[in-house]
This record gives C-alpha cells, structure tokens and sequence, in this order.
C-alpha cells in the first residue's frame, strides 16, 4: 500500500470489518475527485516506480520494522499517541484540500444538485423531527408524577447501607424511565417514517439518520439528567446545589445536542448532498466550535469549581468520598480537557463512530465509578462496625471477637485497594487504553487472577487458622485454669506457632506469584548453618532452654535464681528468662550463663529462723514461747493457711559470743515463706517480751588505757539519773576534770544500768 493512502485510510481500515472493501473503495474514490490528493499520488507512485528493483527486498524488510507494521495490541501506549496525531494532521490536510477542490467545483455541483427533491426530503424530514420531539415531550410530560414520587421516595429513606443500595435502586429505576421514553419516542418516529410518508414499508434514509441520532443524542442527555437531576433533587447522586445542577445540566445537555445532530445528521447529509470533503470541513468546523466552546467553560469556572468540591470534601461523611472530592478538585479541568480532546480527535479520525463510542465510554466511566463508589462507601461503613458474636462463642473464646474487629478493618483496607484497582483498569478500557477484555482472555490475565485469587485464598486460610489457634490458646490462658507450667507451654508454643504459620505461608505465596523457592530454601539452610557456627551461644542458648523448659525448671511468676540473680521470671523465650528482682530491676538472663537454677515454689518450702537468747535464760522457757507464737501464727487467718505442717525445733545450734542460737523450721505452700517468716518474726519479740525472755543485742567494752608502770589510770565517771530508771555515764576525759567536747554531747552519751554511789551505800547498809 502506498504510505500516502495508508495514512489517510488508517481510521477506516482499522474500524472495517473484514470482507468491507467498499469502505476502502470510497475513500479511494474521493481521493481521485480531490485533484491536489491526485496529483501526490501520481507524484508518489512515479517515486516508486523510479526505485532500483534491488531495493525492493530492503524496503520491503524496513517496512515490516515500521510502527505502522507492528500489531495493534503490541504497539506503545506513547507510540499510539503519535500516530494518532499523526493521522490526524494529515487527515486534517487531506479534508482542507479536499474542501478548496470542492469549491473550485462549486458551478458544476450546483448543476447536478436537484433542489425539489432536497425541498421535499427537507420537509419529510422536519415532520419527522417534530414527531418525535413532540411524542417525546408528551411522554416526559406523562411521566413527571413517576420522577416527583421518586424524588420524594428517595429524600424520605433513612441513611445507612440498605437506604443507600435503595436510593441507588430508585434512581437506577429513574434512569431505566427516561430511556424508555426516548425509546417510545423513537418507534413512533419509526411508524410515522414508514407508514405516513413514502410507500408503506419503507424508510428513508435522512429520517432513519435522525431517529438513530435522536436516540443515541438522547440517552446520553438521559445520563447527564440522571446524573445532575436539576428538578428531582431526591434522584440527585451529586452533593451540589439545585442551581448548579441545572447550570450544568443545561450546558452539557446544549452541547451534547449540538454536537450530536451536527455529526451523526448534518455532516452525512451533506456528504450524500454535496461531497464528503464538504462534510469533513463541516464537521470540522463544528467539533472545533465546541471544542473552543468547551475549553472556555473549563478554563473559566476551575477555580470555582476547585473551591465547591473541596468545600465538599470537608463536609463530607466518608474518608473515602473525602479523599475522592479533594483529587478531583485539583485534576478535574484536567479530566474534562481530557475528555473534550478525546471527542475532538475521535471525531476527525471517525466521524462515524464518534458519538457511539463516545456514549459508550462514559457510560461505562459513569457505570463503574458509580458501582465503585457505592462499594467503597459501603466498605467504609463496615469499617466504622464491630463485630458481634454469639453469646456461647464469646463465652468459650473471649479474646476471637476483639482479634477479628482488630483484623476486618485491614482486611477492608486491601479489598478497598482491589476496587479501585478494578475501577482503574474499567476506566481504562472504557477509553481504549488497556483492552481489558483481551487481557483477561490472554494467558498472562488468567495467570494473574488465578495468582491473585490463590494467594488470597492462602492469606485468608492462614489467617483463620492462626485466629482459632491463637484464640484458643488465649482462652486457655485467661481462664485460670491453667498451671504455672502450662500456662508457660501455651506462651511458648504460641509464639513458636507464629513463627511457623508465617514462614510457611511466605514461601507458599512466594511460590504462588512464581518465585522459584527451591534456591531460596536451600539458601536458608547454608545461612542457618552459617549463623549456627558464628553464634554458638545463641545456638546454646536456644538448647538449654528446651531442656530447661523439659524439666519444668522454672515457669512464668516463679521466684528462681538463675545466673546469679534471684528475682520473679516474668517473661520466658526459647533463648532467656526475664528476672525482676527485690529492687525492680528487670534482668535478662540468656540461659547459656544459668549453670543452676534455684526454684523457691515447687511443692512445699521451709521458714528457717533462728532465735538468740541471753546466756542467763532459760532455754526451754524460750523454745515454750516459740511454740506458743507457731500456735498464734496458725490461728492467724491471712498465714495460717499456708502453713502445712507442725513447727520443727531442731535445738540449740550455735553458742554464739553474745547469744544461745535455737533454730525452728516451719513447712509453707511455696512462695509464701517469707510473709509467714515475717508474721512469725513479729510473734516471737511479742512473746518473749511477755516472757521476759531477753533478745540481747551487742556489748560494748571501754579500755582507758596503761601508763609505763602498766597502771590503769582511773575513769573520770559520773553517773546521771535520767528518771526511767537507767543511768547516764558522762566521760570527763581529761586529767584535769575538764568535760570532752567529743563526749559531751547527747548522742554520744552511754546509758547503763550500772549501780550508783547510792545503790553501793543502800547495799552496805
């Protein structure tokens, strides 16, 4: 094919079906009437023919490398672009010479035109149009009590996710309405064509144009009123103002019409009527009337516009519609450019096709930002509820409904991000950009579904099976059923169970997207056995706590000496304890350093106390007051109960310098024997100073000193009575009589009971 022709003829060819060569013809056809486009392609054709013939095979293979060779589907999104911009500048060139050629045989057009056959097709065609108009008045007219009832239907339900799935239903309902009316209205245009003008049966062809115009015209206008609803403001998706409503509903409606009739009735008619390149000028100069039309709306209302829809945002209900209002309000005039290029371009490249596919893609734009939009608001709303379950489930297992109202939410999250993943990708298709149809028919498509829906389906199993898990174990837990040991067990294989379920179901989704995991598992065993030999402490650690852990060494709350340090084990791994001693400090103690470990509450323990008394007491009078406290200790009823066995007295074991030692041994439940050492402690001073029996505490000796003879000089003493019964010695000190200043003051007086100069004259007396 020449390039010339290939260039002007994309459009067609790539829209004809196969089989429909007259499309291809036609064109050809015009381009031999245009005598500019004659004469290039004699121009072109005269080149090739002066080409050397050897060349043939290397053109030949150059224009297999060309874009325009490669298939559609495998063509870049940026090379797509050129080469519509491309077609379209010289599609553009190609209707401006066409047009000038046309005029220049203006005289003789006009000679060939029968103006009594156009009159009267004119006027066919205007009681037509006045048909079908009225008809269609008559019926809107007809159905207005329908949309009243509905609006005020739809204001009148109650906010929630049921009242938003009916006042979607009511305007879907609204919609379906007005589309049948202009159905209606079209079939009577239709049996007025066939049956009240030109022979029964038939049709002509301006008036089937038009119908097919009104109708397609027509549902889009029905989109714009559905979507805007100036009169109804119950059936009103928007969240604006009544006034802004018909503003804009009025426009759109005005411009869609001129826009519509002007392509799909006038420019055919004035390609049968006079040329195509006639049509093509005119098309041209109507789609790029609005097109200016369009850019000066956009360009004038964006700010105000900008300012609705984020005040909009800030009032709005959902996070999600929030988020939503406050893109659009920075991409909107973006979008509607966008969108007003697309038809400009479309409609120069296929007039023909324009408006249906124009109709097309915003219908299904509205469709699925529609759907999308009330799923989203729905999840949203499912976001913001707690679960409930039933009253035996959440008896068993108390913590299953705080960890799924923990999980829905993140679960919504995700399928939130799904939708407006599949939103995209239907807007995308919408507009021709993506072939989503194709995708999914493609093996790559099925590949990523299936991934996509077998990973989910991984992720949910894992996560149900750890929720029933974990909250099993949790209830376990809670109830306090459980023994120190077990309740231990159940912490350790919790946090070992996790550690499984994630790791397992790593390596299953990375499998699943098609990562080869063979290496990597093989890579993991040459890394732990590396890791193994550089951290062989960690290795111990993790060995002597599985054997601690066999021989029920030690369990979360008791109170144990492990690595020298004696405290409450408030946390165990796999790999340390956790220790909190007497003083509040937490210690972390790796189970490599425990050699031993001393468990004070296994089975039973000991108080061992033992109680000095003077020499001049009597010791069975001692140990009858420490049984006499034990009976005490037992009816006491805060420690009597954990006292679990008679008092053992083992005796006098230590005639210590000051004191005779007795030791008793009293058997407790384990960990309380130190508070009943305690309750004891307090019982035994009660009763021995009811017994009189004396605790004694250190005595002090006072040396004076010996002068060269090896004679003591004497004490300078005087003893002071204090009224209570003792006496207080002061030190005078020096050999001049002269009290000590270090021994003066009070603190450092001595009290004795020592006897007085009087005691000694009462005595001789």
């Amino acid at each position: 094919m020449v390039p010339f022709l290939g260039q002007a003829a994309w459009a067609q060819d790539e829209a004809a079906p196969a089989g429909q060569a007259d499309v291809s013809y036609a064109t050809l056809a015009d381009l031999l009437e245009d005598d500019a486009a004659r004469e290039r392609l004699i121009t072109q054709l005269r080149g090739m023919a002066e080409e050397p013939a050897d060349e043939t095979a290397t053109a030949d293979e150059a224009a297999a490398d060309t874009p325009a060779a490669i298939p559609a589907e495998k063509v870049s999104l940026p090379r797509r672009v050129a080469r519509t911009t491309q077609a379209l500048a010289e599609d553009l060139g190609t209707q401006v010479s066409a047009a000038m050629a046309a005029f220049r045989d203006n005289q003789s057009s006009r000679a060939a035109i029968d103006w009594r056959a156009l009159g009267q097709s004119a006027f066919s065609l205007a009681v037509i149009i006045v048909i079908t108009v009225a008809l269609f008045l008559v019926l809107r007219l007809l159905a207005h009590p329908f949309y009243a009832r509905a609006g005020r239907w739809a204001q009148t339900t109650e906010t929630g996710l049921s009242a938003l799935i009916q006042r979607g239903s009511i305007m879907v309902l609204s919609l379906g309405v007005d589309i049948l009316v202009i159905l209606a209205a079209c079939a009577g245009g239709y049996a007025a064509a066939l049956f009240a003008f030109g022979e029964a049966g038939a049709i002509g062809t301006r008036e089937s144009l038009f119908i097919n115009a009104f109708a397609l015209i027509e549902i889009f206008k029905a989109l714009i009123r559905a979507l805007f609803s100036s009169r109804y403001e119950g059936l009103r998706p928007l969240p604006i103002d009544s006034h802004v409503a018909d503003w804009w509903s009025l426009r759109l409606r005005w411009f869609s019409g001129y826009i519509g009739y002007a392509l799909m009735l006038v420019v055919p008619i004035v390609n049968v009527e006079l040329s195509r390149a006639m049509g093509s000028v005119v098309g041209l100069i109507v789609m790029g009337t609005a097109y200016l039309y369009a850019i000066g709306v956009i360009v004038k209302n964006r700010d105000l516009i900008r300012q609705r829809l984020e005040n909009q945002a800030v009032t709005s209900d959902g996070a999600v519609a929030g988020i939503l209002l406050r893109i659009a309000s920075k991409s909107w005039h973006v979008i509607a450019l966008a969108y007003f290029t697309i038809l400009f371009v479309v409609s120069q490249l296929r007039p023909e096709e324009a408006l249906p596919f124009m109709l097309k893609a915003t219908l299904q734009t509205l469709v699925a930002a529609g759907v999308g939009m009330v799923v989203l608001s729905a999840m949203s709303r499912l976001i913001g509820r707690r679960l409930h379950l039933a009253g035996r489930i959440r008896d068993r297992l108390p913590l299953l409904e705080d960890r799924l109202n923990a999980y829905v939410p993140n679960v919504l999250r995700v399928a939130r991000v799904l939708v407006l993943i599949t939103v995209t990708l239907l807007l995308l298709d919408a507009w021709r950009v993506f072939n989503l149809a194709q995708w999914l028919a493609s093996d790559a498509g099925a590949h990523a579904i299936a991934m996509v829906v077998h990973v989910a389906i991984i992720l949910l199993l894992a996560l149900a099976f750890w929720t029933v898990c974990a909250s099993v174990i949790e209830a376990k837990l809670a109830s306090g059923e459980a023994s120190a040991r077990k309740s231990t067990l159940l912490t350790l294989f919790r946090n070992a169970l996790a550690v499984v379920i994630v790791t397992f179901t790593a390596m299953i989704v990375l499998s699943q997207i098609g990562v080869n995991i063979g290496p990597l598992i093989a890579g993991a065993g040459v890394l732990g056995l590396a890791i193994g030999f550089g951290a062989q402490t960690m290795v111990q650690d993790v060995i002597t706590g599985v054997f601690i852990q066999i021989e029920n060494a030690m369990n979360k709350g008791d109170v144990v000496t492990a690595g020298g340090v004696t405290g409450t084990a408030e946390r165990l791994s796999i790999r340390s304890v956790a220790i909190r001693d007497l003083s509040g400090t937490y210690h972390i103690v790796p189970f490599s350093s425990v050699g031993v470990v001393s468990n004070y509450m296994r089975d039973f323990a000991y108080h061992v106390g033992e109680y000095g008394i003077a020499y001049r007491e009597n010791i069975d009078d001692a140990i009858v007051a420490l049984r006499a406290a034990f009976e005490d200790l037992k009816a006491d009823p805060t420690h009597g109960v954990n006292v679990i066995d008679d008092i053992n007295v083992a005796g006098v074991i230590a005639l210590a310098d000051s004191s005779v030692n007795i030791r008793v041994m009293i058997k407790t439940n384990p960990g309380s024997q130190w508070a009943v050492g305690r309750a004891y402690n307090r019982l035994v001073k009660i009763h021995f100073d009811a017994a009189g029996i004396e605790i004694p505490f250190p005595h002090l000796t006072m040396y004076f000193g010996e002068d060269r003879q090896g004679h003591a000089p004497p004490a300078n003493l005087r003893l002071v009575g204090n009224g209570g019964g003792g006496n207080v010695i002061e030190d005078h000190g020096g050999p001049d009589g002269a009290p000590d200043a270090d021994n003066s003051r009070p603190d450092q007086r001595a009290r004795t009971n020592a006897p007085t100069d009087r005691d000694f004259d009462e005595a001789d007396s």
